[in-house]
């Protein structure tokens, strides 16, 4: 499938030289989004230059249709510009019909397609839509509500690459042509990318290798917290730093990818509430209790055994501070005995079903119908690996374990955390991040996928969970909960200090 990137260059590299202020089709600027009536020129310039529809991708709305130029560059294009669209102004000029007609006709224009594109689309999610009509309405259905990822390790490229050195780090230029992001198979965000998918909130994983774990772990974890968030300050056009369920609404409708923070493996805190108190107030949101290795409260996948008392009370301290417990990478018995223990919803920020794929990593069908009673939701990872077992995976293969955990938990319970950046092999046609829209598109191929139904999973279950989790924290707070002080008992380092 042709990467819809390359459809972008012209537009890019307009984007990249022109001082305007207009929005370029949605696609933003770097004078962070002002909107000033002379600067609509350059915009039509570019609707009517013979090479603008070729910069727009496959299925996007072209904000250059014949009603948008009459709305837009009718009322603010210069004279030389409507000259030089109609040809030389030597030309004689043709007698102008009277005003009404010219209203009347395209009111006729405008009620046929609209009637041409709704009737498919009124026809269910499959019908007679075309591929374009539902992408367009897919894209429109993402500009209202917004589209959540569960998980993004960019930040950990940003170490590995920069050593987390980011002062000459341009996230809103594009990394494709850059190295070392080009040639690796482990890339796929940026933000002219996380513009074209219409991502319109992300969880960025400050993730802390096991091999951290009893060493320094937390330091590790703080300075991964801080590399999103500085990410976050020096792209301020683009991303907002979100902490709640308001704050990620509003940063949507001000057109700002809101940006959350989830801390990747239960070993980063040290076996300290304490510290995951300081991560709470640091802007973390979620915690993925385990990653690939046991902690001394909790088993990873692929391990028996489940939460000790004080993963119990790691639990209990998420609901109270409203930070969601996350079980990706938990083993099947941790994630039951944090499914018993917690009173807020949970998550499986990336994840797929064990039904489909029977991997450790993924979520078996009992499981996700405790998740269906616990209100939870499990995000659906795109790593070929955990999608078909193998080495390749489809957008259709995607499709069906989205369907799976639908069938079995509902439509109230089902997410995207496709993990970009932390894989190597995403499925055909989700290359990376600008993909979204077309997996949503696939799913409105189905007539029992309505758009309500894709708006759930696009993103509103998600805010559904940060509201609930909210809820809980704020009911802990009216009640007096007290912050938890339990232990995991002498760490092995630890020395008894006394008379000798």
């Amino acid at each position: 499938m042709e990467p819809p990137w390359e459809l972008e260059l012209e537009l890019r590299r307009h984007i990249e030289t022109c001082a305007c202020t207009c929005d370029h089709m949605g696609y933003g600027n770097y004078m962070d989004y002002q909107v000033a009536p002379a600067a609509h020129a350059c915009l039509c310039r570019a609707i009517t230059s013979p090479h603008a529809h070729a910069a727009v991708p496959e299925g996007m709305t072209f904000p250059g249709s014949l009603p948008d130029v009459a709305e837009r560059c009718g009322r603010w294009a210069p004279d030389s510009l409507s000259a030089s669209a109609s040809g030389s102004s030597d030309e004689k000029p043709t007698p102008r019909r009277p005003r009404w007609r010219v209203a009347l006709a395209a009111l006729v224009v405008l009620a046929a397609l609209g009637a041409a594109l709704a009737l498919p689309l009124a026809l269910g999610g499959g019908g007679r839509a075309t591929p374009e009509q539902r992408l367009t309405t897919i894209r429109r259905m993402l500009r209202d509500s917004p589209l959540v990822d569960g998980h993004n390790d960019l930040a950990w490229n940003v170490r590995k690459f920069l050593h987390n050195k980011i002062g000459d780090f341009n996230l809103s230029a594009g990394l494709e042509g850059l190295e070392p992001w080009a040639r690796s198979r482990w890339s796929h965000t940026d933000i002219p990318r996380l513009r074209l998918g219409q991502v319109g909130a992300q969880f960025w994983s400050a993730y802390v290798p096991c091999g951290a774990r009893d060493k320094d772990a937390v330091q590790l974890a703080l300075e991964q917290m801080d590399v999103i968030k500085r990410i976050v300050e020096m792209n301020a056009a683009h991303l907002a730093l979100v902490t709640d369920a308001e704050e990620l609404l509003d940063a949507h409708r001000e057109g700002r990818i809101a940006s959350l923070i989830g801390v990747e493996g239960g070993h980063a805190l040290g076996d300290s509430l304490a510290v995951l108190r300081a991560f709470y107030h640091l802007g973390a949101r979620y915690l993925t209790v385990t990653h690939t290795c046991d902690t001394r409260w909790a088993r990873s996948a692929g391990t028996s055994g489940g939460l000790t008392e004080f993963g119990r009370a790691v639990v209990r301290e998420m609901n109270r501070l409203g930070m969601i417990v996350d079980l990706s990478h938990a083993g099947d018995e941790t994630a039951r005995d944090a499914l018993e223990t917690s009173q807020a919803p949970v998550v499986f920020s990336h994840s797929g079903a064990a039904a489909i794929c029977n991997s450790s990593r993924n979520v078996p069908d009992d499981l996700l119908r405790m998740i269906a009673a616990n209100g939870g939701v499990v995000m659906i990872n795109f790593y070929a690996k955990l999608v078909t077992c193998g080495e390749r995976a489809t957008v259709e293969d995607v499709v069906a374990h989205i369907n799976h955990v639908r069938r079995v938990a509902g439509v109230e319970h089902v997410g995207l955390g496709a993990g970009y950046d932390g894989i190597d092999a995403p499925p055909e046609g989700l290359e990376d991040v600008s993909r979204y829209p077309h997996l949503l598109a696939e799913l409105l191929r189905d007539p029992d996928w309505s758009e309500e139904d894709v708006r759930k999973l696009a993103g509103m279950n998600v805010v559904r969970v940060l509201q609930h989790v909210e809820r809980v924290r704020d009911q802990w707070r009216r009640a007096a909960v007290q912050p938890g002080e339990e232990t995991p008992g002498a760490r092995r380092s630890e020395c008894v200090y006394g008379p000798a």
